[in-house]
């Protein structure tokens, strides 16, 4: 709160200068305001220019303040400052890295044996070991849940059969249809006596009703939010828990692009058919994803429940058709895990890279990776859709198409409603599927999950899936895309210089 009435202070200030300066408190004291608004705005670029950030970040922020300095401060009052990203997630890092230990040094994991992958693919485990801390598993079936009929049909079946626990965690959940079945079953297995824990992200989940949380809370079920609505005055709101994960019983869980809405079972005018991608869990990958819902419920409550009950006491071994690692990503992750690894993929691929992503707003390693496997002759695809539904980050994806038009890179956009997947193929062989976009908000901002997934039937699923998609779409041809008036043009110019913000 603090910081908020910091921000206020001094935007009130600016206001006054800009609206009311000269006319109300004259020459003599417009000038004084001028001069302390620009010590202001001086101070905090140089502030965030000594923070060491990303050059194209540091700069995005420092023209904001620059060019309209009443707005450029309420964003970063907002969502620019990295002090309390610093102080706040350095301990649970530590303690997300002991939790991993537990269960990767668990002497009943099934024996690891990477020699059936060629060297390539040996190098990519071990870096994403490495970088993500979480243990790889051979000993998981994943089966690949398409859309939300399939996936909310699953849902429930499973959660019906819950005889222990229930762990929840979205970052939107609506209070509609089907938001409202599930909240339910939910309050109906709480009442039988399984412990149910539901956690939902404050932004992501705004519009969800105290009424309807209530009715969850009075029948037993434990409910936390990710950032308090008092937290929206600072640095607080720009970090936000983009996770969708259930763990039912320590035995099976549930992971993808869905959140709880009845937008993603198709019934929204807006966007009409909603392309998604989710994934079901079985066996040792589960407790990776245990662990991580439990040291996030942790975080937000302050209660440590990380008990052998729940690191799936029944727990049944899978003789796995290939290797799958659950990995989590966060501004408590400095090595950048998810990026870092989606990165390896693109530069050890062999015959090609596949992208589906709502939001394509990457960084400049990314961007060169992508651009340099498509130089290369590899087949480089990236699915897109065709109508937005936010239009800064589509403004500013379309940004960066010429780019890759030029480099080779086939660009598709999805014309049957809206693609809502969030996936990276390479060679037909290895995939990841998640929470996570192809954006910087996702790679440095977000709490986001994601399965690697390398020889398993599921990617061929998806393979299958991306291949059919493809059916209805149309290709974006260079010189049709080119040929844009000027005002779009610009617009996109003005969302791409954001986009280190978005």
């Amino acid at each position: 709160m603090r910081r908020g009435l910091q921000a206020l202070f001094i935007i009130g200030a600016l206001l006054a200068f800009y609206y009311f300066g000269f006319g109300i408190f004259g020459s003599t004291g417009g000038t004084i305001i001028s001069i302390f608004s620009t010590l202001t705005v001086i101070s905090i670029s140089l502030a965030i220019f000594m923070e060491n950030r990303n050059p194209s970040t540091t700069m995005a922020w420092i023209l904001l303040l620059a060019l309209i300095p009443v707005v450029g401060l309420v964003f970063y009052f907002l969502f620019g400052q990295n002090v309390f990203k610093r102080r706040k997630y350095d301990k649970k890092a530590l303690r997300d890295q002991m939790a991993y230990e537990r269960i990767d040094n668990d002497v009943l994991r099934m024996n690891q044996d990477w020699s059936i992958f060629d060297p390539s693919r040996q190098k990519l485990l071990g870096l994403a070991g490495r970088l993500a801390r979480t243990p790889i598993s051979f000993a998981s079936e994943t089966r690949i849940l398409t859309n939300g009929e399939e996936t909310f049909g699953t849902l429930l079946l499973e959660l019906r059969q819950a005889e222990h626990h229930i762990h929840m965690e979205y970052y939107i959940f609506r209070s509609d249809h089907i938001g409202t079945r599930i909240q339910q079953l939910l309050i109906k297995k709480a009442r039988e006596g399984v412990t149910v824990r539901f956690m939902y992200d404050a932004v992501g989940s705004l519009g969800l009703s105290q009424s309807f949380l209530k009715e969850m809370r009075d029948a037993g079920v434990q409910v936390a939010t990710y950032g308090k609505s008092t937290s929206f005055f600072s640095s607080r709101v720009n970090y936000r828990n983009h996770r969708k994960i259930v763990v039912i019983d320590g035995d099976v869980g549930f992971m993808g692009g869905l959140n709880v809405g009845d937008e993603y079972l198709s019934r929204s005018k807006t966007y009409g058919f909603w392309r998604d991608t989710h994934m079901l869990v079985r066996g040792e990958a589960v407790r990776t994803m245990q662990i991580i819902f439990l040291q996030d419920w942790m975080h937000t409550t302050g209660e440590k429940i990380l008990e052998q009950d729940y690191l799936s006491p029944k727990l049944r071994y899978i003789a796995g058709d290939g290797a799958v690692q659950i990995i989590a990503s966060g501004p408590d992750n400095e090595r950048r895990s998810l990026k870092n690894i989606f990165f390896s993929m693109i530069t050890s691929a062999k015959k090609s890279v596949w992208i589906a992503s709502p939001y394509f707003i990457p960084d400049e390693d990314i961007l060169t990776a992508i651009r340099v496997a498509a130089m290369s002759g590899l087949d480089v695809r990236l699915l897109f859709p065709a109508k937005p539904d936010k239009w800064l980050p589509f403004l500013a994806s379309h940004s960066y198409f010429p780019a890759l038009l030029d480099s080779g890179v086939k660009i598709y956009e999805y014309e049957k409603g809206f693609i809502h997947s969030k996936l990276l193929i390479v060679d037909g062989e290895i995939a990841t599927i998640g929470t996570a976009n192809m954006d910087m908000r996702s790679f440095h901002l977000n709490f986001e999950v994601n399965a690697l997934l390398l020889q398993t039937e599921s990617v061929k699923r998806i393979v299958a899936d991306f291949e059919r998609d493809l059916l209805s779409t149309r290709q974006i041809v260079e010189e049709a895309f080119m040929d844009k008036r000027l005002h779009e043009r610009l617009l996109e110019s003005a969302a791409r210089l954001m986009s280190p913000l978005l």
